[in-house]
């Protein structure tokens, strides 16, 4: 410890003020006014300071260089390339440049100012041709077929309510799958196909959606002679063939709405073609980028061959139809085990003469499959 004796005391001599308190007198003697940093040295006296440039100012030189460093880089790249001479039998091959470094990253927000932003690929809908088809409205009518800008008759009221629990299951489900619905029957004659044209026909008088109906009974296909098309390539063509595009097979007809995929050329290997990831891929490019597209599959009986096995695999919603009276109890537990691979499978009731509610569903008349 320091004796008080050693401690300076700054100007001890100074005499005391007249009117000086003790205390005013004591920090004459003891007080730090007398203390006061270094002065700092010459040279950095006289450095000029720094000019601290303001944010606006950083920001612009920060566009102006990025500005340039693109400028170079376009430069660069469309600055003309000597050709390289392929070398002869005696001559060594060229050595290949030293890689150059790459330039230094810009700041994000300086970049994306200076460089115009790369708008993103739009998925466009796999649009079909534009070729019309006619459909004779007379042989509908004699078929006992809903007549499209007919009048309102009792079998179309029905097939609206059918078609009004499929669309709102589809839009429920929001996904490609629930817009394909498959259309089929334990049995032949039970009324499949005259099902799955009135409900297409009743679909396509929607005003914001378009249908797809798609024959795919291979083994007897109905849909054109129903319609009285004519076409030679269909849906089992664009399985078979990887080269085509499903959507260039597809009839436009002239009722607004009703586009037709026939069933096409029938091959030893239709089962084997609809089970393997062909058929995924044409389902999807015909329906993924086209939300507002239905697409009804009409297949073989589910007993007498496997498509609708396989094709069940592919949608959302099923049709099962049984006629009313003649299909067995034991028949649907099998067809519906059978297609169980689609995860909402209903029941329509076809051909049905007497119901509680005094309404029939989808009653043919005379008319027989």
């Amino acid at each position: 410890m320091t004796e008080h004796k050693k401690i300076s005391i700054r100007d001890a001599a100074r005499p005391a003020k007249a009117g000086e308190s003790l205390f005013e007198r004591a920090d004459g003697a003891f007080g730090l006014d007398g203390f006061a940093p270094a002065a700092p040295p010459k040279a950095l006296r006289d450095a000029p300071r720094p000019v601290r440039k303001s944010l606006k100012d950083q920001k612009a030189s920060a566009l102006e260089a990025s500005a340039a460093q693109a400028k170079a880089q376009n430069a660069a790249e469309a600055a003309p390339v000597a050709p390289v001479a392929e070398p002869g039998p005696n001559v060594a091959p060229n050595v290949a440049p030293a890689p150059v470094a790459a330039p230094a990253p810009i700041a994000a927000s300086a970049a994306d100012a200076a460089l115009p932003a790369v708008e993103k690929p739009v998925q466009r809908d796999v649009a079909f041709g534009s070729k019309i088809y006619p459909i004779d409205r007379d042989y509908l009518a004699e078929q006992g077929m809903i007549v499209p800008d007919g009048p309102v008759t009792e079998l179309l009221e029905e097939f609206r309510i059918v078609k009004r629990q499929l669309l709102g299951d589809a839009r429920e489900a929001g996904t490609a799958m629930g817009r394909r619905i498959l259309i089929c029957s334990p049995h032949s004659g039970e009324g499949k196909t005259y099902c799955a044209v009135n409900l297409a026909l009743a679909l396509a008088a929607e005003r914001d959606i378009e249908v797809l109906l798609v024959d795919a009974d291979f083994p007897s296909p109905s849909i054109l002679e129903t319609l009285g098309l004519e076409a030679e390539r269909g849906f089992m063509d664009a399985l078979s063939d990887k080269s085509i595009k499903p959507e260039n097979l597809v009839l436009r007809t002239d009722i607004d709405g009703l586009f037709v995929l026939p069933a096409g050329n029938r091959t030893t290997s239709d089962a084997e073609y609809l089970a393997s990831t062909r058929t995924r891929d044409v389902l999807s490019r015909l329906t993924d980028s086209a939300p507002d597209r239905i697409v009804i599959f009409d297949t073989p009986p589910a007993l007498a061959a496997s498509p609708a096995a396989e094709l069940a695999k592919h949608v959302g919603q099923a049709v099962l139809v049984a006629r009313a009276d003649d299909t067995g109890r034991n028949a649907l537990e099998d067809a519906y085990q059978l297609l169980s691979a689609c995860p909402d499978i209903k029941l329509l009731l076809n051909g049905a003469q007497f119901s509680p509610s005094g309404r029939s569903f989808g009653s043919y008349g005379d008319y027989g499959e």
